[in-house]
């Protein structure tokens, strides 16, 4: 993986921390899915139970034929693995990435280990890997991330129309927010100020 744009890094906050994703974290995965049961939420990608190894195997295939990032989601308090997330649809020479494949066990979910996270992945990705742009994608009604994304400081481009092919059959609509360069210094004095307020 020498010379890659993202080489393997752990990036490590009062809350959180991400890890590399990797085998070994299959039974961490599993349990943090299982609060309330994740997979059944069909505009989501979060493995159920039987599926999680394959996931992990697609994550890894991604960062090694794709130059992508996967990481794991460990809450400091305990030690636990608590989601997942990656860099992807790596454009190395245009200086972009995506920040998705995001989900928490439920005890995670709108806390300060998720804002600490984003704030992890944005500052790593504009301060280390010198992005141009940090750009995320979520299903069109899947509300709760919009909302999320919004709150953060990510400005919606638009909208995919019948993007995506679900496994379903059904077609996805696929809404896009970005954060470009010159909004990072507003976006990452209000990811603290979000955190100072959920410690």
């Amino acid at each position: 993986m020498t010379g890659r744009f993202i080489e393997p890094v752990s990036l490590r906050g009062r809350c959180a921390a991400l890890e590399p994703l990797a085998r070994e974290h299959a039974a961490g995965l599993q349990r943090a899915a299982a609060e309330g049961k994740l997979w059944q939420l069909w505009y989501t990608s979060v493995p159920g139970p039987d599926a999680t190894e394959a996931y992990i195997e697609a994550a890894l295939k991604m960062r090694e034929d794709l130059g992508a990032m996967p990481f794991v989601v460990r809450d400091n308090s305990d030690g636990e693995i608590v989601g997942c997330t990656r860099y992807f649809n790596v454009d190395a020479a245009n200086r972009r990435l995506e920040i998705g494949y995001t989900w928490y066990a439920t005890r995670a979910q709108r806390t300060a280990i998720n804002t600490e996270c984003k704030l992890l992945l944005l500052g790593h990705a504009f301060e280390k890997l010198k992005c141009i742009a940090v750009e995320f994608r979520t299903h069109w009604f899947n509300q709760a991330s919009r909302a999320a994304l919004a709150r953060i400081g990510a400005k919606q481009d638009g909208v995919l129309r019948n993007h995506q092919i679900a496994a379903d059959g059904s077609y996805r609509d696929t809404v896009v927010f970005s954060i470009i360069e010159s909004e990072w210094p507003a976006v990452k004095r209000h990811l603290g100020f979000l955190l100072a307020r959920q410690r």
